[in-house]
């Protein structure tokens, strides 16, 4: 069971999740959350998976070099949390969003699980495989934002993982900024909007 934060929204309001970056916690990106939808159950699981003592969702031997057995153990674990989620704040609409280790884990349970998630925003996401083809993402809005200097998610791997969106059908839009893995003030309004449509 995951340690969270939680702030409850009104009956019927949407739920948004978020996920922070490695060596982040539950309150990296929540406050946003509740200034972005005001209403809108927020729900920010802390990752249970330490390396060196950062909180991640998921272990990794190596930057860009996941652990995939357990990538997708985690994946069904998450997976499981935000359907019990959403179902004990009686929310029908989920969007969420996570920031690099946090985007990795999103993105992976859509991968998977397709049909959890309404609205996704991926926050310079490092995918460094090619998924297989999952048609229950048609339709469904993602959002990519990365640097184009980023060190840690090259630009050549997010454009394919847009690329590959894009052939599943889903309503990808992406955004860049001109540095490198860090958030931008222009990102955070694209990713506002996004959330808010």
């Amino acid at each position: 069971m995951y340690h969270f934060r939680e702030t409850a929204g009104a009956p019927g309001a949407p739920l948004i999740l978020t996920f922070h970056g490695t060596g982040g916690s539950e309150d990296q990106f929540h406050g946003l959350a509740e200034q972005v939808l005001p209403g809108a159950h927020v729900v920010s699981p802390r990752g249970d998976v330490s390396e060196g003592g950062m909180a991640r969702y998921f272990r990794r031997t190596g930057e860009g070099v996941y652990d995939m057995p357990d990538l997708w153990a985690q994946v069904d674990a998450m997976a499981a949390f935000i359907r019990d989620t959403a179902a004990r704040v009686g929310a029908t609409d989920v969007r969420a969003f996570g920031y690099s280790n946090g985007a990795n884990i999103l993105a992976a349970v859509g991968f998977r699980y397709p049909g959890l998630v309404a609205r996704a925003g991926l926050l310079h996401p490092l995918i460094p495989w090619t998924p297989d083809p999952q048609p229950g993402l048609a339709g469904v809005p993602v959002l990519v934002t990365a640097g184009q200097r980023d060190p840690i998610c090259p630009a050549p791997g997010t454009r394919a993982l847009v690329a590959w969106y894009g052939a599943q059908g889903a309503r990808v839009t992406e955004h860049w900024h001109p540095g490198g893995h860090e958030i931008d003030r222009g990102e955070i309004a694209v990713l506002a909007r996004f959330l808010q449509d």
